[in-house]
């Protein structure tokens, strides 16, 4: 078995996501690369959720339309995803909720209700009995249900484990099914479990390992995931996890712990982050080097506050006044996460800059199976960057905070310093920090600023922010950013086409990317926007784009496997 999808439905309050997360972990523990897309409204209970979980021999990093087994928990996830069910798809469902159609394919209804009120066990459980169900059907010995559940469900564990036995014992004359999971993949040469992980608590991991010392949030979907991770597992790393009333004192606060000397890092989306601007803007000015977690979701305004969408780009590239250089990078899978949050850490650091971590809801609440040998060195990478920033005052002299130096980077130290005055300033200033409006000080500290944004991008030049995948003789390729790269990466390798992932968005890397370009005829961009960012960025640096080999995606999910495969076999027939 090379694939094998499950899609989980039912209603908010019913442990989808954790549901979905058990099969994760069966197929995990069989030695599957995974990849889980979960899928919800804005409510606390009731509306649709559904959890949709890949297993694959290969590296996976998108999903599929089409599922091998749908579990159904309500009438509703029969009713809106039985079109993604194929001949051989078999459907294991509610017997107490869900009535199937004589028509439909195979199935097998559990009698949940009647097995949880014989177990005296709470409805939560449910998910238990049915995931019990569905491993006897798929073909997974009881054995690794049991073994995954006492690890990632310890609570009730003896109730857990009875129903869940109930569910799987009841569901025995199905086993034979032509749709399970071949038995054979118990023996896989492949054994080795990787750990599934969200790319948010990939971000987490990697600030970590580069030294974080505080983080603060005001809670904001998607990013709220980060906030909950560092709350619960930052105090045994010593970190300072703070939620503000605001996302106005967020962006203050962590350059109050740059002053200090305290690296921090903030996250929002993008209403959040328009109350951050002015705070940008001062970090810009006043050389703080702070890291913003910027998961995007679909807008304007609330927009669709769980769904995902690639729209702030040019938002991000150019908010706050005036001219500041930033970093800006945009992972497209868990390892890449862990790797340059780390990264965005020290390089804020070592050049005071803001630095951005550009995600969306895609990223952010996927879960991916996670190998850390696919994300660089970081062990040896990241403590070389963290002794190397920041650049420290030598302590001889008088302090200059904003000294000038061939770099644009003026050392630092951090108070209290005996008989030294540590002045930061939002104005214009000198270099000790004191106001100016002198308008050759004013041209000196924008000259200043450059400099650090020039000696950034000669940095970057030794970093892959440009990587190229599939099919490199091609001369049709496809132009992606962020999420997009497992699904483009996959249209890719069957059709025989090129791919371009841009990771790096600030400084751009031109260079890199006009050398990937080379012997490209045409050229698609796969977007989740409806205008195209990355293309229109690419246009200022003399890479056109035709508007019919724009291939964007914007009703807030994002591509399928053979969603864009349909949408690319449209453009180039």
């Amino acid at each position: 078995m090379d694939n094998f999808s499950t899609l989980i439905g039912g209603i908010a309050g019913d442990g989808i996501n954790e549901a979905g997360l058990t099969v994760a972990r069966l197929f995990s523990r069989l030695g599957y690369h995974i990849y889980m897309y979960y899928d919800y409204p804005s409510l606390i209970r009731g509306g649709h959720n559904f959890s949709i979980v890949r297993a694959s021999r290969q590296k996976i990093a998108a999903h599929m339309d089409q599922i091998d087994v749908l579990v159904a928990l309500n009438q509703e996830t029969v009713e809106k995803h039985k079109s993604r069910l194929k001949d051989s798809s078999f459907v294991i469902y509610d017997a107490d909720k869900v009535k199937l159609d004589d028509t439909m394919h195979k199935g097998f209804g559990l009698t949940i209700t009647q097995i949880l009120k014989e177990a005296t066990a709470p409805a939560v459980m449910k998910n238990s009995c049915i995931i019990g169900g569905y491993c006897k059907v798929v073909g997974i010995d009881w054995s690794v249900l049991e073994d995954v559940l006492k690890k990632h469900i310890p609570k009730m564990l003896e109730l857990n484990m009875q129903v869940a036995r109930q569910g799987y014992d009841q569901a025995t004359e199905f086993c034979h099914i032509d749709s399970r999971a071949d038995r054979a993949d118990s023996h896989l040469e492949k054994q080795t479990e990787e750990p599934i992980i969200t790319g948010n608590q990939a971000i987490s991991l990697g600030l970590i390992k580069a030294g974080l010392g505080a983080y603060v949030a005001y809670p904001m979907t998607p990013s709220s995931s980060v906030l909950d991770f560092m709350a619960k597992f930052g105090p045994e790393f010593g970190i300072k996890v703070i939620h503000p009333e605001s996302e106005i004192a967020v962006m203050l606060m962590a350059q109050g712990f740059a002053y200090a000397g305290v690296k921090a890092a903030v996250g929002t989306s993008g209403g959040g982050f328009c109350l951050m601007t002015e705070g940008l803007s001062l970090a810009g000015m006043a050389e703080m080097p702070v890291v913003v977690v910027m998961a995007q979701r679909t807008g304007p305004s609330t927009g669709l506050p769980t769904y995902t969408a690639q729209g702030d780009l040019h938002f991000v590239l150019n908010a706050g006044q005036g001219e500041f250089p930033r970093f800006i990078v945009a992972p497209g899978d868990a390892e890449e996460a862990y790797y340059w949050a780390g990264v965005a850490l020290n390089l804020a650091w070592k050049y005071q800059v803001p630095s951005f971590i550009l995600t969306d809801k895609t990223v952010s609440e996927s879960q991916y199976s996670f190998d850390i040998d696919l994300a660089g060195d970081l062990r040896g990478e990241l403590k070389e960057q963290a002794q190397q920033a920041p650049l420290l005052w030598d302590g001889r002299g008088e302090y200059k905070r904003y000294r000038y130096t061939d770099t644009g980077v003026s050392p630092l130290v951090f108070p209290p310093q005996k008989g030294q005055v540590i002045k930061t300033d939002s104005y214009t200033h000198d270099e000790g920090g004191i106001t100016s409006e002198d308008p050759q000080i004013t041209r000196e500290t924008s000259d200043k600023r450059q400099r650090k944004g020039q000696f950034l991008a000669a940095e970057l030049e030794r970093y892959e922010t440009v990587k190229v995948f599939g099919n490199e003789k091609s001369k049709i390729a496809l132009l992606c950013w962020g999420s997009n790269k497992g699904v483009c990466m996959e249209a890719a390798l069957k059709l025989g086409l090129r791919v371009i992932f841009v990771q790096v968005l600030s400084p751009f890397p031109e260079r890199k990317l006009k050398s990937a370009l080379l012997g490209v005829e045409r050229l698609l961009a796969v977007e989740c926007n409806s205008t195209g960012q990355l293309a229109r960025l690419v246009g200022f640096y003399g890479i056109k784009i035709q508007t019919q080999d724009l291939i964007l995606k914007y009703d807030g999910r994002p591509f399928s496997v053979e969603d864009l495969l349909a949408q690319l076999g449209r453009a180039l027939a």
